[in-house]
């Protein structure tokens, strides 16, 4: 594993991240959840262990919001820039891609295809929903 940091923060820079070593996996999530929330039609995402993630400034400033008990989504108070997503079910964070810029962005799949509204043909497999280790049926759809 490698020992690189990587640093991100919020939209104003009031909330300071870091995290340590490399995703375990990044991807794209289509599902209606992800899309309501970031106001996009997808979401890129970075799977993290929790322990890799360390706030270093501004704790006091992020807030919290829980719909479902598969995710806890994190943000900044002031500025409202979306920072992180827990998933206490599975043990990862998922910190949003745009919030780190110095990660290089490799997706290997896409999940919730099933739910898409904008196709994309990048080659990656494209889960209906999610991952059988994730609870999901596993199923790959076709590439349109």
């Amino acid at each position: 594993m490698s020992n690189k940091t990587y640093s991100g923060t919020c939209f104003c820079g009031d909330v300071a991240i870091t995290l340590t070593g490399e995703p375990v996996a990044m991807g794209y999530c289509h599902c209606s959840s992800c899309r309501h929330w970031s106001a996009s039609p997808v979401n890129a995402f970075s799977l993290w262990r929790p322990d890799v993630l360390k706030i270093v400034k501004g704790e006091d400033k992020i807030g919290r919001f829980q719909r479902s008990e598969l995710t806890v989504r994190r943000w900044c108070k002031t500025c409202g820039g979306h920072l992180f997503a827990e998933h206490p079910l599975w043990n990862l964070v998922d910190v949003y891609a745009g919030t780190i810029p110095d990660l290089q962005f490799k997706p290997a799949l896409h999940v919730n295809y099933g739910d898409t509204v904008l196709p994309m043909a990048d080659g990656l497999p494209k889960q209906r929903d999610f991952p059988k280790e994730f609870g999901g049926s596993g199923e790959l759809l076709p590439e349109t």
